[in-house]
């Protein structure tokens, strides 16, 4: 009788030309410590079987001890099976935090940021000297003021000296100074990241700590 091959022998055949299989096995799979924690805090199954068994029962049983917490699972063949699913008690545990690091700013986002705020601290400039201004002209303020320089332009003749202050001349100056001033904020901005970056590579960045809410 010939040899059968060796993938179509039953086990316990011993023919003249058999040979012992050794199998060697397998290493247990790593795992990292976060994938650890995650299955710790995983919610756990616990599947009482009424007499039934079988791989597709025992998943459509812990799905629904995954969706409904307890109850019943039907098992193939008819079967009942009881699930109780226990959530782990993370309420007590203290809050996970990670400690971070700014490492790096990017200096065209600064620039494009900066340019933003400056845009919009030039228009709250503006209004602030509108209301400054609306605010002591309604004193009566200006009016002193361009009577006193014009009596001193004229040296108590009759012709006037013209206005010192008006609407006009105010809003053009403040309108310039704000324009200076917003451009010095967005180049401030910008070298300050250029100089942050290079320090961050010397001595480390800013570390910041994230935690979860208590």
């Amino acid at each position: 009788m010939p040899t059968p091959p060796p993938w179509r022998r039953a086990q316990g055949d011993d023919g003249p030309d058999a040979a012992e299989t050794v199998r060697t096995p397998r290493p247990a799979p790593q795992r990292s410590p976060a994938v650890d924690s995650l299955l710790s805090e995983a919610p756990t199954a616990y599947i009482d079987r009424g007499g039934s068994s079988g791989a597709d029962g025992a998943a459509a049983a812990a799905g629904a001890a995954a969706a409904a917490g307890t109850g019943t699972a039907t098992l193939p063949g008819g079967s009942q099976a009881e699930v109780h699913a226990e959530v782990p008690n993370v309420a007590g545990r203290a809050p996970r935090q990670a400690l971070l690091q700014v490492k790096r700013f990017d200096p065209w986002s600064v620039l494009k940021l900066a340019l933003v705020l400056a845009v919009v601290l030039f228009f709250i400039w503006l209004v602030a000297v509108g209301v400054l201004y609306g605010v002591l002209d309604g004193m009566g303020v200006w009016d002193r003021l361009n009577g006193t320089y014009a009596d001193l332009v004229s040296g108590g003749g009759e012709g006037g000296g013209g206005s010192l202050i008006s609407a006009g001349s105010v809003f053009g100056f403040a309108a310039i100074i704000g324009a200076i001033n917003s451009l010095l904020f967005a180049v401030a901005l910008t070298v300050g990241a250029f100089v942050y970056n290079v320090s961050a590579d010397l001595v480390g960045g800013i570390e910041v700590t994230l935690s979860e809410r208590d």
